[in-house]
C-alpha cells in the first residue's frame, strides 16, 4: 500500500436527495444526472438504501427505479467532490429533473 500526496488529496462528500418529480428517476432525469457527474473526475456513487450503483452509469442508475419519494444517497470521492455533491444536489433538489415537455 501506497501512502502519499494522494491520500491526502481525496476528498469524501456524500448527501441524501429526495426523488421529486412525479414520475420518479426515469430515463430523462437519469440521462441528466449521469450527465452531470460525468463532468466531474471524481468517483461517483448512488444507493437507494439496497442497491449502490455507479452514478456515472445510465444502466446502473435506471436499475435504481427511484419513483417520486424514493431518497438517495448520492457519495462523492476526489478532488471534485464538493463541487459534484453541489451541482447533483441542486439538479435534484430544485431542478426537479423537470421536463419542459410536461410543463401543463
Amino acid at each position: 500500500m501506497q501512502a502519499g500526496q494522494d491520500s491526502l488529496e481525496k476528498v469524501v462528500c456524500e448527501t441524501t436527495v429526495e426523488i421529486k418529480n412525479k414520475n420518479g428517476l426515469h430515463m430523462r432525469p437519469a440521462m441528466q444526472l449521469v450527465d452531470l457527474a460525468n463532468q466531474f473526475d471524481c468517483d461517483i456513487t448512488v444507493n437507494n438504501s439496497e442497491n449502490v450503483v455507479d452514478g456515472k452509469s445510465i444502466m446502473q442508475i435506471v436499475m435504481l427505479a427511484a419513483s417520486c419519494g424514493t431518497k438517495l444517497k448520492i457519495k462523492a470521492e476526489g478532488t471534485d467532490a464538493k463541487k459534484a455533491i453541489s451541482a447533483m444536489q441542486e439538479l435534484v433538489e430544485n431542478k426537479h429533473f423537470i421536463d419542459p415537455d410536461s410543463a401543463d
